[in-house]
């Protein structure tokens, strides 16, 4: 474990020092293999199967859930790496990292950003509603992830990789905010002509879309500002906190399971007690 490379493979290693905090990212790691696997594979089949509304309207949640799917690899193969001390995985772990670092902040921006036309701007989003639109955003998304993963697998410098990983962070934390509170202000504001029957409907309408959004960037704000914090933490200090970085992880996967639950809360395969 004293190699840089190995070092870099997994946040984990950071904490070789204590058994406590190594013990606590595995046991993170495992419940991401556990429910995490099964999820993003049962979405994967419902957005392919689904006969309604067709590929199209969740496009960017398909190339998401491929991107989560990616990270739950990246689980088994860490655990696998620490259970059985097989090195060579050290490159695969740190390419299938890009799609944590990129993917899924890069996916969720496009689902944030298309939510923001359609609220917003709904004649322009009309105008760039069509499948072949949301094909060549994933198309250009998936380039730059490939490239993010080849930057992580060719390097092993680890103060470059908390470099990367800060700045991305906080670029798609500012581009998610802009577009979640737009949306919101946006959803708050009463509609021209509302009134009796239509005026309730469309304020129900409202009300489920804006605790659905409001929920959602409660999520990312806890997904990536921890993280940045230690991040540009130990940039400006050299120094690491292990606990909040430990904690950041945690906070990292546990709420990339909230997007799955809402959406399979929207399927209609999965209720809430409070659900309206």
């Amino acid at each position: 474990m004293k190699n840089s490379t190995v070092n870099f493979t997994t946040s984990a290693a950071l904490f070789e020092s204590s058994d406590v905090l190594l013990r606590l990212h595995m046991s993170v790691h495992s419940i991401n293999v556990l429910f995490g696997l099964p999820t993003h594979s049962f979405i994967l089949w419902l957005i392919i199967t689904d006969t309604g509304s067709g590929i199209a309207s969740d496009f960017f949640n398909l190339n998401l859930s491929v991107c989560e799917f990616g990270i739950c690899l990246n689980s088994v193969f860490t655990l696998i790496f620490y259970s059985l001390q097989i090195s060579s995985l050290s490159g695969l772990i740190r390419f299938l990292l890009g799609l944590g670092i990129t993917g899924r902040p890069l996916f969720q921006c496009l689902m944030c950003v298309e939510r923001y036309l359609a609220v917003v701007h709904p004649v322009t989003f009309l105008k760039y509603k069509p499948l072949r639109y949301r094909l060549m955003c994933c198309t250009a998304a998936w380039i730059i992830n490939l490239g993010s993963c080849l930057c992580l697998f060719i390097s092993s410098n680890f103060v470059l990789f908390i470099k990367f990983y800060s700045i991305q962070f906080l670029v798609f934390l500012s581009i998610l905010l802009f577009c979640c509170l737009a949306v919101l202000r946006a959803l708050k504001r009463s509609g021209p002509g509302e009134r009796g029957r239509e005026r309730e409907e469309e304020n129900h309408m409202k009300k489920r879309a804006f605790n659905l959004i409001l929920i959602t960037t409660v999520n990312l704000v806890v997904i990536y500002l921890p993280y940045t914090i230690s991040g540009f933490y130990y940039i400006l200090s050299k120094q690491h906190i292990f606990e909040l970085y430990s904690f950041s992880y945690l906070l990292f996967v546990f709420g990339g399971f909230v997007q799955p639950v809402l959406y399979l809360h929207r399927a209609g395969k999965l209720s809430f007690p409070c659900s309206p």
